[in-house]
């Protein structure tokens, strides 16, 4: 057991600080009910069954048991950013908003993680085609 307080660091001058809303459905929102008295609340999104900071490695383990049961391929938590970012800009999320999601400083690093889907280049391209010949 942890005797010493839990330090919450602050995101470094160069760092962006991101506040989202928690949906109902993240880790906690489950965890909570059942824990009862015993719920730590430290107004995370990630935590363990009783509110407190998970380890170093839990989410990583966590992250390894959830592909196994998806039955997915094996993949690097990190390769879970690049695929958020790429969702959000599928989904229409403006680019700026994706960089402050993923906390990046520049907007051309959140650029280089995410990929363009070929719906979108097939959608780029019709409306090129469109504005240079109309609409055929």
């Amino acid at each position: 057991m942890r005797n010493e307080p839990w330090i919450f660091d602050r995101p470094r001058p160069w760092q962006t600080s991101t506040t989202m809303k928690r949906s109902s459905g993240c880790i906690g929102a489950a965890a909570r009910p059942k824990a009862g008295d015993l719920w730590e609340e430290h107004d995370l999104v990630f935590a363990t069954q009783r509110g407190r900071p998970m380890e170093r490695s839990e989410d990583y383990k966590v992250w390894k048991s959830i592909l196994k049961r998806a039955g997915v391929r094996d993949a690097r938590l990190h390769d879970a950013r690049h695929t958020a970012g790429t969702l959000l800009v599928e989904q229409g999320v403006h680019i700026r908003v994706v960089q402050e999601i993923l906390g990046h400083a520049r907007v051309t690093t959140t650029e280089r993680y995410t990929h363009v889907a070929g719906a979108m280049m097939r959608d780029a391209s019709e409306r090129m085609g469109s504005a240079l010949w109309g609409d055929t």
